[in-house]
């Protein structure tokens, strides 16, 4: 993977209390909110999510479920309804095969020709789970529609022999399931008009199993979810910008350009796609829901000399970088949550990504 480096952006903002309407909602309800979003918190999720105890967070482990669990009652404290399995945050799916990603993203086939409880002796299960929450929007004609924010919560798990023997995926991906835990309490203050769903997935590394389960198992109807934002790997590289994939597929990208000129305070700066090549597009997990036709948009800050290596460790994540841009995130729910229209595919897109992959 090649490195980029790009200027970082002058913001003559920055350290400002900019307060800027958001459609449909109180500014001062929404600036309450994204205050709530601070680097202090989260380097506080970060360093239990990655830490040593968690072991990698490999699918299945003992680790991911302590992950599941610290996940679920963070969106419980906050407010959110459980919308998992038997009225739990939890979403089980069944391990019955699946790939591990190779170091540069693509899936390979995994140990043993698939998942087994023998190949885990940190935690013999069959299953893996994902955490589901949501908050329902106060609007009666729109709280039937919801926003998805998603992250993925699993990385690679223990490597024996080496050095250093835990690969705690810092920034792929404790970094997003943090992003996710912050918007809890941020969502929850501003109460948008349509619901907010708060989703970590796990077997990402695996295939984007934790993903193709919710996507094929919603707790609501799929055709609802007006839009989903994927968070995966939000903490390093460039101080003031993210690149944002999916910008050209919908109204999305010019909706996230609006946002992002209304938040100049943000000091952050949403661009294109860098690695087109790539295809990061079809390889997280937004991928699964855009498929079943919901315009998602891929927030990513890229791969660095860390990624799926034991040193992605949680003190390199920049967790004041990652604070802004959780709080873009958050006004960008809140728009699109607020908005009377939902938003709306490019036609040539549609059909590519959403028609074709129904064949």
């Amino acid at each position: 993977m090649r490195r980029w480096s790009l200027p970082a952006c002058v913001c003559l903002a920055c350290g400002l209390a900019v307060t800027l309407p958001v459609q449909g909602q109180s500014a001062a309800a929404a600036a309450r909110g994204a205050a709530t979003i601070t680097g202090t918190d989260v380097r506080r999720h970060l360093f239990v999510i990655a830490d040593d105890s968690m072991a990698g967070r490999d699918t299945p482990s003992r680790g991911l479920e302590l992950t599941a669990r610290y996940v679920a009652e963070e969106l419980r404290k906050a407010g959110f309804a459980a919308a998992g399995d038997s009225a739990s945050y939890l979403q089980r799916y069944a391990l019955r095969g699946a790939k591990r990603k190779s170091g540069a993203g693509r899936h390979v086939a995994a140990e043993s020709g698939g998942l087994t409880a023998s190949a885990h002796p940190l935690f013999r299960s069959d299953s893996a789970p994902n955490v589901v929450g949501i908050l329902y929007g106060a609007d009666p004609a729109l709280r039937d529609e919801f926003v998805l924010v998603s992250a993925h919560m699993d990385h690679l798990g223990v490597r024996a022999g080496e050095a250093d023997s835990i690969w705690n995926g810092a920034d792929d991906n404790a970094s997003g399931t943090a992003g996710v835990i912050e918007l809890a309490e941020a969502f929850a203050i501003a109460r948008p008009r349509r619901s907010i769903i708060l989703l970590t997935v796990s077997g990402e590394e695996r295939g984007l199993l934790g993903s193709t389960h919710f996507a094929n198992h919603p707790p609501v109807p799929i055709d609802r979810v007006v839009a989903a934002f994927n968070l995966d790997m939000i903490g390093r590289n460039w101080k003031d910008t993210i690149v944002v994939i999916g910008k050209d597929h919908s109204d999305l990208g010019a909706t996230l350009l609006r946002v992002n000129a209304l938040h100049p305070e943000l000091c952050i700066e949403a661009i294109d796609d860098l690695w087109p090549e790539e295809d990061f597009y079809s390889r997280s997990d937004h991928f699964n829901f855009a498929r079943r036709g919901v315009p998602v948009l891929f927030f990513f800050n890229g791969t660095h000399v860390d990624y799926h290596e034991a040193s992605d460790s949680p003190e390199k994540v920049d967790v004041e970088k990652e604070a802004r841009i959780v709080q873009l995130v958050y006004y960008m729910g809140l728009e699109i949550a607020n908005s009377d229209d939902r938003p709306r595919w490019k036609d040539e897109s549609r059909k590519r990504i959403v028609e074709r992959g129904r064949r």
